[in-house]
């Protein structure tokens, strides 16, 4: 390091670096908002993450695809 300290909430030197950190989508926390607690056997959660961990995705996301195939087309409460 430089030994160059930045101040908190400095902008970069470059003002093209500072509006493409921007890009990327929506932040996680806008796409999934609720968090949703299910008690599984220690088995079953063996199984989700083996499942998870064969199709390259983490838990989270075979769930949630699980649950969206299972719902599809039901409106919400």
């Amino acid at each position: 390091m430089s030994g160059e300290r930045i101040g908190f909430g400095a902008r970069p030197g470059a003002p093209d670096a500072w509006v493409r950190r921007g890009e990327g989508g929506p932040a996680k926390a806008e796409v999934y908002t609720a968090r949703l607690t299910v008690d599984v056997t220690p088995e079953l959660r063996g199984r989700i993450r083996i499942a998870a961990f064969r199709r390259g995705v983490t838990m989270a996301a075979l769930l949630r695809e699980l649950l969206e195939t299972r719902f599809a087309g039901e409106e919400g409460a």
